[in-house]
């Protein structure tokens, strides 16, 4: 597997070669071309999209089809506060990811959905959580052996 760490200025590429994996040399090619505020913009993105809650409450709002009110959001997403729940949302939608649509009423009614490109980024996702289900076995293995190891020390 080939990681590659995008160099400052000043500073080397850094490449690490750690099993034999058929990786395309141009897989990484679209690095060298980003500005160092695009690194830090996609990194960030990358760390919120991967937070604990965000692709939960994405695949929730997927699977119900249609938009949802905070207190069936709070009820489908299990363990999550009202305050993070809160929270999540907003970055959601600050990212473009989520709609809240406010219904001026009494009481005020509120409803989330995903945007296509909230719907996109899941699709995307799906690919990479398939591949991590698949693998759960080789996870838990090399972590036995990992755990094993530091115990025989």
């Amino acid at each position: 597997m080939l990681y590659c760490i995008r160099s400052k200025e000043g500073t080397q590429t850094i490449y690490t070669h750690l099993e034999v994996t058929d990786v395309s040399s141009d897989m990484f090619d679209f690095c060298s071309s980003m500005t160092d505020e695009q690194d830090a913009r996609a990194r960030e993105l990358i760390e919120r999209a991967a937070a604990k809650w965000p692709l939960r409450i994405l695949h929730v709002l997927s699977d119900a089809g249609a938009p949802l009110r905070f207190s069936r959001l709070m009820e489908r997403v299990e363990g999550i506060s009202q305050k993070v729940l809160t929270q999540t949302l907003r970055t959601l939608e600050r990212d473009g990811l989520v709609i809240r649509t406010l219904y001026p009423q009494v009481p005020p009614r509120v409803e989330y959905e995903l945007t296509p490109l909230g719907r996109d980024l899941l699709m995307q996702v799906a690919s990479l959580w398939r591949w991590i289900v698949q693998r759960l076995d080789d996870f838990d293995a090399r972590k036995a052996v990992k755990l094993t190891a530091t115990a025989n020390a």
